[in-house]
């Protein structure tokens, strides 16, 4: 969500609404990818993979698809899946609307090692009419470092300095030290922060092309969204939250994940709203940004020259770890 985040930051309120349009088609596969669904990991196909093995203290979902807490669990258990994967290869692409923008583009993800040694790097370059947007997150073990280019504004680079960051990580006493990904950027920490700021209601088994996954729906955390929205906070803790109408223009209403039933990948993040200036009438959320992953390779080498980054230059250069230590809270269990 960081990097959806980023370009809602730079444009202004939206006017006729977009629906949503299916993904462009992709690319030709690279070599050794299957035809077919472009979901599918190199390798064996679909059809000849055997079944992945089960993840630890999750369940095989029986019964009633639309369970709060197995909702809950598939994700929680595809966030630590990521943490422990060998590598990640993959390419995304992008569909987003703020404003009275369209914003189209597309880019890649690569993650390589566990604990100490996990390096990644996400990168995506975003359209519109007449502008380009970008955003590079790389951790090179030493710092993570992140590049944003909105429009006609500066080039913004940050860093964190990832050895305080898991001092205070440990001084925190977080138990599992298998990743810090989830509290710098890239893909895991996207996935961690659309777990802290929403509460998962249903799963669904459905497909992508001929690839199984879980559909899970996720509305606000009340609290995450009472702070969000403090002269609204009695409203967010109602049961039923704030109607979708009711939320400021671009603010998202919900999240739609679709998470591989083999291997519990996030291959879509979907943020649901309804778009339009205010006041609008009720009606269905529909999806205001998309992420979609895919051509996605686990566990094959990743050149570890993707991982190195030299800023062109030091000027504009904000060393952000202070304030970032301060902010670091164990997540959510």
């Amino acid at each position: 969500m960081a990097v959806v985040l980023a370009w809602a930051a730079a444009v202004a309120p939206p006017t006729p609404p977009l629906r949503a349009q299916p993904p462009a088609a992709p690319e030709q596969p690279t070599t050794g990818t299957p035809s077919g669904s472009v979901y599918r990991r190199g390798g064996a196909s679909a059809a000849s993979k055997p079944p992945a093995p089960p993840v630890a203290g999750l369940p095989t979902v029986e019964g009633d698809p639309r369970d709060a807490q197995q909702a809950e669990r598939i994700v929680a258990a595809a966030l630590a899946g990521l943490g422990r994967v060998d590598s990640i290869s993959a390419r995304l692409r992008q569909r987003v609307r703020i404003g009275d923008r369209v914003l189209v583009g597309a880019g890649r993800y690569v993650q390589s090692g566990q604990g100490e040694d996990q390096r990644y790097r996400l990168e995506s370059a975003m359209k519109s009419d007449t502008e380009t947007f970008e955003v590079l997150e790389v951790c090179d073990g030493l710092f993570a470092w992140s590049y944003r280019r909105l429009g006609p504004q500066p080039a913004q680079i940050e860093r964190f300095d990832v050895r305080r960051v898991r001092e205070r990580l440990r001084s925190l006493d977080v138990a599992d030290d298998a990743s810090i990904s989830p509290y710098l950027g890239g893909l895991q920490r996207t996935l961690s922060l659309v777990r802290d700021w929403f509460r998962f209601v249903s799963v669904e088994p459905a497909a992508i092309d001929d690839m199984p996954v879980w559909v899970i729906m996720g509305r606000w955390n009340p609290e995450s969204l009472a702070a969000i929205l403090p002269d609204r906070a009695e409203a967010a803790r109602r049961p039923e939250g704030i109607a979708a109408e009711e939320l400021p223009d671009g603010m998202p209403w919900g999240v739609r994940l679709s998470i591989g039933r083999r291997d519990l990948f996030p291959f879509r993040i979907e943020w649901l709203a309804i778009p339009g200036r205010r006041p609008v009438s009720p009606g269905p959320p529909e999806p205001i940004a998309v992420m979609e992953l895919y051509e996605v390779r686990l566990g094959e080498p990743v050149d570890a020259a993707a991982f190195v980054y030299k800023p062109a230059a030091e000027d504009g250069l904000l060393d952000l770890t202070d304030a970032h230590v301060k902010s670091l809270a164990p997540l959510r269990p």
